[in-house]
């Protein structure tokens, strides 16, 4: 039990330790995770052992276990609606949506077990409310293997990063493909977290730390939340990990280079992801990177210490992240400029003191080619540039309300388990509206997490009166949910629906035209509208390409007639701007 004995001085010295439920972890020394049965009932017990915890049911999962929820509340209410309205802080951490990564499920199921026994911590709890998923990918956990993590240090034995049916859920946030991403929203609108984690091991560049973070990316966020992430959170947050023995910095963003070689930049935690996912409802959101070459028991330790900091920090903060939260929730107004698209600027940067490992170029004995080597034997410190700056690259103008016709139910499902209010149109209406028609995009040539998603969207508008049903959504912007409504909605943006695939059908030309029939057609288009003929010669004047194609010549006064199709290209979504 030597192996044992060091983890309890790490971890709790101030709590005795065999009056306490021991994790999977701590009993093999720091080497073993839990499986999904034991971590499940490591937190079954705990319940039953502690009036502060509660563990329940919350909906389904691909893999067919349920997803589970544990609460950690002095007060033992267990109701978060009561909790907000005592003024209480919520913080919601995530474990294992890649079950190969499973340091924070052992950090998670210590932490909340000290807590409920050690009334000197459970002073920081006493305006937090704890919220805990076991293991959000049960699927993936299931499928334990000892070779899938090919650079990582241990545990023994882990799960696996696709769940049941292969997806990987930290990409499935806004297109919400999976049963455990639906069962999410369930919880995550019931919870409504004023701070977000989700637990993860990185697998990139080598350094000296145990531990870095990621957090919401400060410009994305914006307002008052975003300053605080950036100015006061963030920084006490790295000052408390100080103090506790484990030094933290970002995460680093590089590929098969070292981060000295031009300092590196912060990663974009676009919608698709975690946190990127929280932010549009104005969660402060973290995501922890434990390094992968660092041993288990350290990068367990390291995450530890980082959710007791976050729990301390909230318990400083936890007013005022909840005011900011609230008021950051009704801030988008109509007429307000919004990015649905960020880019990273290099105009401005933090220098931060790093501490890595010298790396240099030799041959591999492998290939004959270059390859990356760091010298762990040749540490250094220094400072580097931290670009982690981003400014729009595509910003839209917010709407009054969007208009969706009820036939487009998979996006409207969506809407609604995100807790988005809509109003169904009474009767067969006729609304003024800005219209939106796609007029270039690029689509990926290969899959991606089940779809092939479009990016570089371009659109042309239109103001109209168009025709709406009886039972057509009408949208209203004036919600707390506002910020997720545009971001899906807008076709342009980084992960919109359109993105993801959802509105493919318009982009398919339904009706066509047998060329030796329209030809005659197309002749009396041409006499009937002189505009349309001028502009038909002038592109054969400068577009000699088009000039010696017949069918694009057709196609083209096809296109400009009555015959073409409405509903192609045409975005079925429409926006009231006045």
């Amino acid at each position: 039990m030597r192996h044992l004995s060091t983890l309890v001085g790490i971890f709790f010295p101030a709590i005795l330790f065999a009056q306490l439920q021991q994790t999977v972890f701590e009993k093999s020394g720091g080497t073993s995770t839990s499986t999904y049965e034991q971590a499940i009932d490591f937190y079954k017990d705990l319940a039953e052992t502690s009036e502060y915890i509660q563990i329940k049911e919350m909906g389904s999962t691909d893999s067919g276990f349920p997803l589970h929820l544990v609460t950690l509340d002095l007060n033992r209410k267990f109701n978060f609606e009561e909790s907000r309205k005592a003024g209480k802080s919520i913080i919601l951490i995530n474990n294992g949506i890649h079950p190969g990564e499973p340091d924070g499920i052992e950090a998670s199921m210590m932490l909340l077990r000290d807590y409920a026994f050690s009334k000197e911590k459970q002073e920081t709890l006493e305006n937090i409310v704890v919220a805990v998923i076991p293991i959000y990918n049960i699927g993936g956990a299931l499928n334990r293997n000892t070779s899938s993590r090919a650079n990582q240090n241990g545990p023994d034995e882990y799960g696996f990063r696709g769940n049941a049916r292969n997806y990987d859920l930290n990409r499935d946030f806004i297109k919400a493909d999976t049963r455990n991403t639906k069962s999410f929203y369930e919880l995550f609108h019931l919870v409504k977290p004023d701070v977000f984690v989700d637990t993860h091991v990185s697998n990139g560049a080598d350094y000296q730390y145990v531990i870095t973070h990621l957090a919401t990316q400060h410009n994305k966020m914006g307002g008052e939340m975003g300053t605080f992430i950036e100015e006061t959170f963030t920084p006490e947050l790295e000052s408390k990990m100080r103090q506790k023995g484990n030094e933290i910095t970002p995460y680093v963003n590089v590929f098969n280079t070292t981060p000295d070689a031009d300092g590196f930049s912060q990663f974009l935690d676009n919608p698709r992801y975690s946190t990127g996912y929280t932010t549009l409802f104005n969660t402060l959101g973290f995501m922890i990177e434990t390094h992968m070459l660092k041993p288990f028991q350290m990068r367990v330790k390291a995450s530890y210490q980082f959710l007791e900091s976050v729990f301390e920090l909230t318990d400083a903060y936890g007013k005022r992240i909840r005011e900011i939260k609230i008021d950051q929730s009704r801030s988008l107004k109509p007429g307000d400029k919004y990015a649905v698209k960020w880019r990273l600027s290099k105009a401005k940067f933090k220098e931060i003191k790093f501490k890595g490992y010298i790396g240099e170029t030799i041959p591999s004995k492998v290939t004959g080619q270059s390859r990356l080597l760091y010298g762990r034997n040749r540490p250094f410190e220094k400072v580097l540039p931290y670009y982690n700056n981003f400014v729009p690259q595509v910003e839209v103008t917010v709407p009054k309300a969007y208009v969706i016709p009820k036939g487009w139910h998979k996006v409207i499902d969506r809407l609604k388990w995100n807790n988005v209010t809509m109003s169904e149109l009474d009767s067969d209406t006729v609304l003024w509206v800005e219209t939106y028609r796609i007029e270039n995009y690029k689509t990926s040539s290969s899959p991606y997490e089940g779809h092939y998603p479009h990016r570089s969207v371009a659109v042309s508008t239109s103001m109209q009166s168009t025709s709406f049903n009886k039972g057509d959504f009408l949208i209203s912007i004036d919600q707390e949910n506002s910020r997720y409504i545009v971001e899906v909605l807008e076709p342009a943006a980084t992960d919109s629906f359109f993105t993801w695939n959802f509105f493919d059908t318009i982009l398919q030309q339904k009706e066509h035209f047998s060329p030796y029939v329209f030809e005659d057609v197309a002749w009396q288009l041409l006499q009937r509208n002189d505009s349309l003929k001028m502009e038909f010669e002038a592109k054969k004047k400068v577009n000699s390409e088009f000039a010696n194609d017949w069918y694009s010549q057709l196609d083209f006064i096809y296109k400009h007639s009555d015959y073409y199709e409405k509903a192609h290209l045409a975005y079925p979504v429409y926006r009231i701007v006045k």
